[in-house]
């Protein structure tokens, strides 16, 4: 029977979804669609598959070929498996009883292994977030630390800059204060030369008046001497 099984491509660019089909091999290009019997998933991790069980295992028992992806999906879910099991059955190799019990204890050494798989894969994603963590954290401290010594350069920039212009401003208040100081110096002396002529000039009037009555004396002396 020309039948395939095989995937139909659904979703979008870059984030594809994907049918499990059954289709008509003779069709032109991808074949006749016949039926749906399942879905796959490729961007979870591990990847999603839905898949029916019972019309998966019929077509393969009527002749259908799965395409080789559609093989591993298959495998995957333990078709091929039970359906290998059943051949062995058709054979007369073992009963049905002895295939289900096979088939049982396959699928629980398999859901382990799947179990495995899920509990690594979400380590591995726990250890990954925590290793980015840890890098985010080391990177935003040498951040912090670079910001700080940059802030501790300014400050201290700008503390210097104060004490120079408090050093200058300093400077130029007792450059201004100099001229003063020699001016309040060089005004005591010009007193002291204005009251000195004038102290000389308190001190000659008693001389002066002293001359006076000895002049006064001698007239008043000539006078009687002529009148003797």
């Amino acid at each position: 029977m020309p039948v395939r099984i095989r995937l139909q491509r659904h979703g979008r660019r870059h984030h594809p979804f994907y049918y499990v089909v059954v289709a008509d091999s003779r069709a032109p290009r991808d074949g006749r669609f016949i039926e749906r019997i399942g879905s796959y998933n490729p961007m979870t991790n591990p990847a999603s598959i839905q898949l029916d069980f019972e019309k998966a295992l019929s077509w393969l028992q009527n002749g259908a070929q799965p395409s080789d992806t559609c093989r591993s999906i298959l495998s995957r879910e333990g078709v091929m498996m039970y359906h290998h099991l059943l051949k062995g059955v058709k054979k007369g190799a073992f009963d049905q009883a002895t295939a289900d019990k096979k088939f049982e204890t396959w699928k629980a050494e398999k859901q382990v292994k799947v179990q495995d798989e899920a509990d690594k894969t979400v380590a591995e994603k726990e250890k990954a977030k925590a290793e980015r963590l840890e890098h985010e954290r080391k990177v935003n401290e040498e951040r912090a630390k670079a910001l700080a010594e940059k802030n501790a350069e300014l400050n201290a920039a700008a503390e210097e800059a104060a004490a120079e212009e408090a050093e200058e401003a300093t400077e130029a208040k007792a450059e201004e204060a100099a001229p003063e100081a020699k001016a309040e110096e060089a005004a005591p002396e010009v007193k002291a030369e204005e009251a000195a002529p004038e102290a000389k000039a308190e001190e000659a009037q008693p001389e002066a008046k002293a001359e006076e009555a000895k002049a006064d004396a001698a007239d008043a002396e000539e006078k009687s001497e002529d009148k003797a």
